[in-house]
């Protein structure tokens, strides 16, 4: 009964950067179990950025490894994106989603089952 709230999207040109936001309420989760996702037209839905089940370390999709910082602010309950030099391929709708606790210590980006609306980024030549 989590619910999920992302800001931050927008229009900007390539190798730009912006910080996406995503705050939970409802039923109380860790932050770590959250993650980033993303879907371009056209395209399966992808992982891009989460935490191990501790919270204490995050991966990353290769394709965004340097680039993308996943954070997140527990006493918040916000978890946030920071995206730099993004390219044209970056462009998507990014979701911010969340696994409840019997599936929040997975690897990877499996057993998510709660997502916000999604927010548009575009990256412009």
């Amino acid at each position: 009964q989590v619910q999920l709230v992302e800001s931050g999207g927008g229009s900007v040109q390539a190798g730009g950067s912006l910080r996406l936001s995503c705050a939970a309420s409802g039923y109380t989760y860790s932050t770590a179990c959250m993650a980033w996702f993303r879907q371009a037209p056209g395209k399966e839905r992808e992982g891009v950025a989460g935490f191990n089940s501790g919270g204490g370390s995050t991966y990353y999709a290769d394709s965004v490894k340097g680039r993308f910082t996943i954070s997140r602010d527990n006493d918040k309950n916000t978890l946030y994106l920071q995206m730099n030099s993004l390219k044209p391929e970056d462009t998507a709708m990014y979701y911010c989603a969340a696994r409840p606790p019997r599936r929040c210590g997975y690897s990877g980006f499996n057993g998510y089952e709660y997502w916000g609306q999604g927010t548009q980024v575009t990256v412009s030549s």
